[in-house]
């Protein structure tokens, strides 16, 4: 007589194939997920789901099955301490890019030759590399969450360096080409041209100052808030990082134009912004880009961007010898890697440390000469000195 199982149960189905069935941790009587071939076959898979759930490792398969784009909308509606900016920045990424190919799978249906094959179409269909890699990255941390909730037992997206945004260095600024912006563009803007090279702050940063923000008399500026633009509505809030709360000092060349901005342009009032627009709203992206555009086009560099000004500003500063610390603080950078890019050697500083080596050689090259002089004996018949 066959010894009944203690485990799980298995059946003969009438097309000749095998049946195996259990009773899970919740107490639901659940079959396998496919048939066997032989009895032996599904006896092998009660024993290894029986270990399964000994080893605390069970997963309901039915959670597994909700449908990624009901589980990543909520996803980002549930997560903590998002900023409305990157909250519309992953609704779109998800709404684009990810939702019509992978949204009507249960995420248990996501494998990582699904995640693979994905990742190629967008590439193949033109979605920019960087795009790409930000669409991955939010793939795999909303996948992430569902093995932490015990959805998926491991993350589909296995891709070596996908989520790695490999954008080329932008060509920096010179000094001529800011200033030449800050000529050509509207007067009411060419402060905060200024600023956003020498003072390395972001558009945000700079469409928050206020007055009390400036203090010329110690050059320095104080970011304490960070205008967004979230949906067409102007959102006014702290920077996202202790670090950029902070205060950057500002060369005294720049005063000039600062007190006389402040005098003809900035909103009145001992708590008004620094920078408004013509009719007092405060300035929109939309809105500065026709000015900036005019501006570089009559500068002659077309190709710049407003926060290329900021890399501009911060790559002088390393050339300064500004250590690693000191330009994460003038950033507001709150890790040192993104402040690393500015200490990237340029040809100009290179030639200046070799320059300086140099120097060090010849000195000590030739005190090592002197000092073999002075150690040679004199030459037999050469006349002694007086």
């Amino acid at each position: 007589m066959a010894k009944k199982r203690r485990f799980g149960r298995v059946r003969k189905l009438p097309s000749g194939r095998f049946q195996a069935r259990y009773h899970g941790p919740d107490g639901t009587d659940r079959p396998a997920p496919y048939t066997f071939a032989t009895k032996t076959d599904a006896n092998v898979w009660l024993s290894d789901k029986e270990a399964e759930i000994r080893r605390g490792d069970w997963l309901d398969p039915e959670a597994g099955m909700i449908p990624l784009a009901e589980y990543g909308g909520a996803w980002i509606v549930e997560r903590p301490n998002l900023r409305p900016r990157t909250v519309a920045l992953y609704q779109g990424l998800f709404r684009l890019h990810i939702e019509p190919q992978l949204g009507a799978l249960g995420l248990a249906e996501i494998s990582p030759g699904r995640v693979r094959t994905w990742r190629k179409e967008r590439l193949d269909a033109g979605l920019s590399p960087v795009t790409t890699a930000k669409a991955y990255r939010l793939l795999k941390t909303i996948m992430g969450t569902a093995v932490e909730d015990g959805l998926i037992r491991r993350n589909p997206c296995q891709i070596r360096g996908a989520g790695n945004e490999a954008s080329p260095e932008r060509r920096t600024a010179t000094l001529t080409e800011v200033f030449a912006v800050a000529d050509a563009i509207e007067p009411r803007f060419k402060a905060l041209v200024l600023l956003a090279a020498f003072g390395t702050l972001r558009w945000g940063e700079l469409v928050g100052l206020h007055r009390p923000d400036i203090d010329l008399d110690n050059r320095t500026v104080t970011v304490r808030r960070a205008v967004q633009e979230v949906e067409g509505k102007v959102i006014v809030s702290t920077p996202k990082t202790a670090a950029g709360r902070r205060t950057v000092a500002i060369p005294a060349s720049l005063v000039p134009d600062l007190r006389w901005h402040l005098r003809v342009f900035a909103e009145p009032g001992p708590d008004g912004r620094v920078f408004a627009g013509p009719k007092g709203a405060t300035p929109r992206r939309t809105n500065f880009q026709k000015h900036w555009q005019r501006a570089v086009t009559k500068a002659g560099v077309p190709w710049l961007h407003l926060h290329d000004l900021r890399h501009t500003g911060a790559t002088l500063a390393a050339g300064t010898g500004a250590s690693l610390r000191e330009l994460m603080e003038r950033l507001g950078h709150a890790s040192p890697r993104a402040a690393l890019i500015y200490q990237h050697a340029t040809k100009d500083r290179d030639r200046a440390i070799a320059d300086a080596l140099d120097a060090l050689a010849q000195e000590h090259k030739t005190k090592t000469e002197r000092r073999d002089d002075d150690d040679d004996p004199p030459l037999v018949g050469a006349p002694s000195g007086t």
